[in-house]
């Protein structure tokens, strides 16, 4: 399979293309290149540690991001059985940039909802580079009332640079309809667990990220803006990026230790995007550990523990 490599991952790549070479020579001779193929496969697993053990915020940022990497309908083809997608908000149309329905997690039945974005141009364009409009909020919250009406665990995937901020998306009322999922989230009588799988950005992943458990993929980011649009904001110029992603804390590490992201998922060698079914693998097992903790919780004593998980957010002590 061929990657788009983004900058820090060049070396690798390099590596990578003469172990296809010689795989290819390999393959159309006599002489065996096992050993040599072997020893450069190490050298490239070495290396792809070595680079990815440390990635500053802003490199995360961008292999958050990455083209190639697993969306929400990838996670729900290898997760998920019985899959059967619903659509429409039932007031406007349907909104592309968020997916959602009704599925299995073995033989646990679930409501699963997520961003979507699109592979090729026209796809993207399709589904708005997974920038929901409030059709897409209104769409994610009536299939949360359908899961609260039949008592279904609810499952969301947040991966979106945010909420849509077109004129058409504010005339429809982007601001209500993200408040309202917010409220929503926080009342809904069933366990509720959100998984970052690539960029949270601002309001528009909060929408779908109110719940009892907040799971983040190694690589993840969550943040009320870009380091971009940060940098524009404070200092005039998207090109002080960097500056901004290492202050703005993005990074699920950061997260997990300031108490907002309950469990960092390790993705494969590389990044989700190397190996889908891993990254997957990873994501499921996870979930229902949690799903199978927040089962056991009366729905009053769940609700009261999430209340209180979000009262406590940016609750801080001196030293």
């Amino acid at each position: 399979m061929a990657f788009q490599f983004l900058e820090f991952e060049k070396p690798i790549a390099e590596l990578e293309a003469r172990i296809d070479e010689l795989r290819q020579t390999a393959g159309g001779g006599t002489v065996s290149l096992e050993d040599e193929v072997t020893r450069l496969q190490r050298k490239a697993d070495s290396l792809t540690d070595s680079i990815f053990g440390k990635l500053t915020p802003v490199q995360i940022a961008q292999l958050a991001r990455h083209p190639e990497r697993p969306y929400t309908l990838d996670y729900i083809r290898r997760m998920f059985t019985d899959f059967e997608e619903l659509h429409g908000d039932r007031m406007f149309r349907d909104d592309a940039a968020i997916v959602g329905g009704l599925a299995r997690l073995g033989e646990r039945p679930v409501l699963v909802i997520g961003h979507q974005k699109g592979r090729d141009v026209q796809e993207k364009v399709r589904r708005n580079f997974g920038m929901p409009k409030p059709e897409g909020y209104r769409k994610a919250q009536r299939l949360m009332r359908t899961a609260a009406r039949f008592r279904l665990p609810i499952i969301t995937f947040i991966d979106t640079p945010g909420a849509y901020p077109g004129v058409d998306a504010e005339e429809r009322g982007q601001s209500q309809a993200i408040a309202e999922s917010l409220y929503l989230m926080a009342r809904l009588p069933v366990p509720i667990v959100s998984v970052v799988i690539g960029e949270g950005g601002s309001g528009g992943a909060l929408a779908i990220g109110v719940g009892d458990r907040l799971l983040m993929l190694q690589y993840g980011t969550y943040a009320v803006i870009s380091p971009e649009g940060c940098a524009a904001i404070l200092w005039k110029d998207s090109g002080k990026a960097e500056l901004a992603a290492d202050a703005m804390g993005i990074t699920a590490p950061r997260l997990h230790e300031l108490g907002l992201v309950d469990e960092i998922i390790a993705e494969p060698r590389g990044g989700a995007h190397r190996d889908f079914d891993t990254a997957a693998a990873a994501v499921r097992t996870a979930l229902v550990r949690h799903l199978d903790e927040l089962d056991a919780m009366p729905a009053d004593g769940l609700l009261q523990r999430r209340l209180e998980r979000l009262r406590g957010y940016g609750v801080y002590k001196e030293g």
